[in-house]
């Protein structure tokens, strides 16, 4: 029976981003979960990885619902967000490509009659993800490794009070998009691996409109989906599938699974489970060079 490719699931909010990641996959066919998600499966050349595509729609809390369902459902080795954001970094262009080395949630606080006292959440990337984008984006001027704000709320207003909020307190993100906490919250859960990787398609401000109709969403659509083909490219099927999930080899490295008696139906005293019924010399995995004799003993017990 041949071995199943190993499934790395590539989710996205919008339309534009699932075609964009769509049109490097070959073989496409449709999956349907019972409850009505559906995931196009396709092989991405040049990989070892089968790449289980979905579009989630729009929010943080749809984003980690069916991102919960596709960890559960598809068990994928990895887990890639890929889509367009807004640059919060004057010096990181439209059409620029983010990869979350952190994503923060950024809602999390409490209203005090002193003020708003903020309580940040933050997801870190998975390393064997992140080190395989540092390698396959290296060399790329346009590509930035940076943290990421996310949270349910477009920004269009640099001087807004969310503006402020960002730069008092996430001052070193490059990025702001909607979803990206959601997904990454469920990964982390479930025990997994998750790379957000997000195209430059405004500058999170009154500008916004203006750049959407310059086209620039779907051109930063095209460069994250590219960015993500690249780490692909570079990352390798891990051994035993991924943490907690089901993977298509032992989940504990050298495993081997010959090791110890074979069982069968019926052991020498009749009983069901060892095969062996007393002592016993196991040759597997060994190598003669010439003629093995054994002799038996017998001793008072």
């Amino acid at each position: 029976m041949p071995e199943l490719q190993p499934t790395v699931a590539v989710l996205t909010a919008l339309p534009l981003e699932y075609k964009a990641v769509q049109a490097h996959l070959r073989d496409v066919r449709k999956r349907e979960h019972p409850r009505g998600t559906r995931a196009a499966v396709g092989q991405l050349p040049g990989t070892p990885w089968s790449v289980a595509l979905v579009e989630m729609g729009e929010g943080t809390l749809t984003a980690a619902a069916l991102t919960e369902r596709v960890m559960t459902w598809l068990e994928p080795q990895a887990v890639l967000f890929v889509g367009v954001a807004g640059s919060l970094k004057s010096d990181i262009a439209l059409g620029d490509v983010g990869v979350a080395t952190k994503v923060y949630g950024i809602h999390g606080g409490k209203e005090t009659p002193e003020g708003f006292l903020v309580r940040p959440e933050a997801w870190r990337a998975s390393h064997r993800l992140t080190a395989a984008a540092r390698e396959a984006l290296r060399d790329d001027p346009h590509a930035h490794l940076k943290p990421i704000a996310a949270g349910d709320v477009v920004l269009a207003a640099p001087e807004s009070a969310l503006a402020e909020h960002l730069r008092r307190h996430y001052n070193d993100a490059a990025a702001i998009e909607m979803e990206g906490s959601g997904v990454v919250s469920a990964v982390d859960l479930a025990g997994g691996d998750a790379l957000v990787i997000r195209g430059i398609s405004d500058r999170a401000d009154a500008d916004k409109s203006l750049a959407d109709g310059e086209g620039w969403q779907p051109r930063a659509a095209e460069n994250a989906a590219a960015a993500a083909v690249a780490v692909l490219r570079e990352l390798r099927p891990f051994r035993g599938g991924r943490v907690g999930g089901s993977g298509s080899g032992s989940d504990r490295e050298g495993e081997d699974s010959e090791e110890g008696p074979h069982r069968g139906a019926t052991g020498a005293t009749g009983a069901t489970g060892a095969t062996y019924g007393g002592d016993h010399l196991d040759f597997r995995g060994s190598t003669f060079n010439g003629p093995f004799v054994a002799k038996r003993v017998d001793r008072e017990r």
